[in-house]
């Protein structure tokens, strides 16, 4: 895959979060980007996960149809990292030698598998390398 950056999934919850206008500002800018220079990507965790915290968690849950809805729009086409058992693998290696979670390890593998260069999160150590990956808090 030729993605060049992966969105992890408080990158979407924030998008929606007016608790925090700059986070949500940044959030959604990467977003948008995302979806026009076709150069960043998320994995079906990643949709998955999101999916579930808009569902149930919101401060105004989404529909079922505004679930359907953001999903054709913006997650379908940035979902370009699906799993493969080689993907838990690497997962599993990677949760060993970082130290992660093994949901963490498994948004990295994911990032890596797809040719990414950059994760961005504000869950991981900022700046932090992991396997030629560069992790960046775009909320700093």
């Amino acid at each position: 895959m030729s993605g060049s950056y992966f969105l992890d999934t408080n990158i979407f919850v924030y998008s929606f979060d007016a608790r925090h206008p700059s986070k949500q500002k940044t959030a959604q800018a990467l977003i948008e980007k995302a979806l026009l220079d076709n150069n960043g990507l998320v994995s079906y965790q990643v949709v998955q996960e999101f999916l579930n915290v808009a569902l149930r968690k919101f401060e105004k849950p989404f529909s079922a149809l505004e679930a359907r809805s953001y999903l054709d729009l913006v997650l379908a086409p940035l979902c370009r990292a699906l799993p493969t058992f080689k993907l838990y693998q690497r997962a599993l290696e990677l949760k060993e030698e970082t130290g992660f979670s093994f949901y963490d390890a498994l948004i990295l593998a994911s990032a890596l598998e797809a040719g990414c260069k950059t994760l961005y999160t504000e869950d991981l150590g900022h700046r932090q390398r992991v396997a030629g990956l560069t992790i960046q808090n775009p909320f700093l």
